[in-house]
């Protein structure tokens, strides 16, 4: 179980490294002048790229963090908040993709500093992820 516990690890610390870079991708797309039609395209391609990576490394996480739970059961008052900050995780990863979309279709409403303070909760969900984890508070 210390392997499965391992990747898990590694897999959802890259699924975040993908969910921490791409809304810094966004801040700099809500930034782009609109006459920049080639520093537009190049963002938007790299957001693609990011986002489809991101979303292969949320699989191998969320199925050995499964894989886990069931090996070990679901005990603990602690995982039961885990599990509700990792479906928020997952509703997190989803959004990036529907703001993704806005950006392609030329539709995006949000300012820069939106996606400053977006790009943040990821961030903070982690945290809470790590702590949780890791402290176990209840």
């Amino acid at each position: 179980m210390l392997w499965i516990k391992a990747f898990h690890i590694v897999f959802v610390a890259s699924w975040f490294a993908g969910l921490f870079y791409l809304p810094r991708l966004f801040v700099n797309l809500a930034a782009v002048p609109a006459d920049s039609h080639a520093e537009r395209e190049r963002l938007l391609l790299m957001a693609r790229k990011l986002y489809r990576f991101c979303s292969l490394l949320m699989i191998p996480a969320l199925g050995l963090g499964l894989w886990l739970w069931l090996g070990y059961g679901f005990k603990g008052g602690w995982l039961h908040a885990k599990l509700v900050l990792v479906v928020l995780a997952i509703g997190y990863h989803h959004t990036c993709r529907a703001l993704l979309r806005k950006f392609e279709i030329f539709d995006n409403q949000r300012s820069e500093r939106w996606f400053r303070v977006f790009n943040e909760s990821a961030v903070l969900l982690f945290t809470a992820i790590v702590v949780l984890v890791v402290v176990k508070p209840f």
